[in-house]
């Protein structure tokens, strides 16, 4: 426990302390964010806002971490160290994103295909990776199965399409994360509340272990390194507390595509490693709702286009949040309520997870 909370702790400090150095070094060399024409006009106000925030709360997780681990002189762990990986490496492709909407002094960056590249390519070495290590028991990072709080012993899926699905899942949590950070601390505080959430499951994971004496039995859970997993867990967390501080409305910076997609590939390998890739869905219920009403406005816009030769939208504006904003709430009031609907799903989550622990 100490390991956790020094973590957490470390991580904070140096994103409360690091971000404010950074948005004077940011913007004193003019690293600013671009706005969409197309977008929310409202926000063009935010246009040379410092970006690529994303780096210190990267930078202040990965410090949080090893420190814990030097403080405890306890050595990391394979799970941990591919969670990290996958974070920092889906960091490393948004911060070439943001780096060239600066440089070119556009709202786009990289090409859709060379960014999908990048992607894919950190996904498939972490699923690969996540399937070797075993340890003592012969337990890996990741599973074969699918799993929803276990995994489902009837979705046994063959190496191929463990790297397929571990790819889908990524990809779909990092782009959701993504899509939700448009505005001013909304990615932001509902990453925190998941993180939080998966910081109190690896906890009690590792409490109720199958490689411990008191966890064996039925109710036992088969993950691999959940303490060390609470750890990474506890700093991200920790990270995200102190770059609130300073994205909370009005933002004083942006964590860019550096930070969405690098939360979205850590929420997504948590989910992987603690054996609870469906419950993310849950868990992360925001990111897939936003993600969910991004497709429904362009499905319905090609359907109606392809039928009635005009197309029409379901919402004003996607995605989800921008709805809102156009329908003239303030955007302060749009994030504190979206937070609502993410702690919601969070406590609904982790319900859920508790309750399959009772009932055996």
């Amino acid at each position: 426990m100490i390991s956790i909370l020094f973590a957490g702790a470390v991580s904070m400090v140096l994103t409360l302390i690091g971000t404010r150095w950074a948005i004077k070094w940011l913007a004193k060399r003019g690293y600013g964010q671009e706005i969409r024409d197309d977008g929310v006009k409202s926000h063009h106000v935010k246009r040379g806002t410092p970006t690529m925030g994303g780096t210190v709360f990267i930078a202040a997780t990965i410090v949080g971490y090893f420190a814990a681990k030097l403080f405890t002189m306890t050595p990391p762990s394979a799970s941990a160290i591919l969670v990290l990986f996958l974070f920092a490496g889906m960091g490393a492709v948004g911060f070439l994103d943001d780096f060239i909407k600066i440089f070119r002094q556009r709202s786009l960056g990289l090409r859709s295909k060379a960014k999908l590249a990048g992607q894919t390519l950190v996904a498939v070495i972490f699923a690969v990776l996540a399937l070797q290590f075993p340890d003592e028991r012969g337990q890996r990072p990741a599973s074969p199965f699918i799993s929803f709080i276990r995994d489902i012993g009837w979705l046994e899926l063959p190496a191929i399409l463990v790297i397929i699905w571990i790819l889908l899942l990524i990809a779909g949590m990092s782009n959701g994360v993504n899509l939700a950070d448009g505005l001013d601390g909304l990615a932001t505080g509902a990453s925190m509340m998941v993180f939080g959430a998966y910081t109190l499951i690896c906890i009690w994971q590792f409490n109720q272990s199958c490689a411990t004496a008191q966890g064996v039995g039925a109710k036992c859970y088969e993950v691999r390194d959940p303490h060390d997993l609470a750890v990474v867990a506890a700093a991200l967390t920790g990270a995200l507390f102190g770059f609130l501080w300073w994205n909370a409305s009005p933002a004083k910076i942006f964590m860019g595509d550096t930070g969405s997609l690098g939360l979205g590939g850590a929420l997504a390998g948590m989910a992987v490693m603690t054996r609870t890739e469906l419950l993310v869905l849950l868990l992360g219920g925001l990111f897939v709702l936003v993600t969910a009403s991004v497709i429904l406005q362009v499905g319905y816009f090609k359907i109606t286009k392809k039928a009635t030769g005009v197309g029409k939208r379901l919402f004003l504006i996607a995605p989800l949040h921008h709805h809102f904003e156009m329908l003239g709430w303030e955007q302060v009031n749009v994030v504190i309520r979206f937070w609502i609907i993410q702690g919601l799903c969070v406590v609904i989550g982790l319900g859920i997870f508790y309750a399959e622990w009772v009932t055996g």
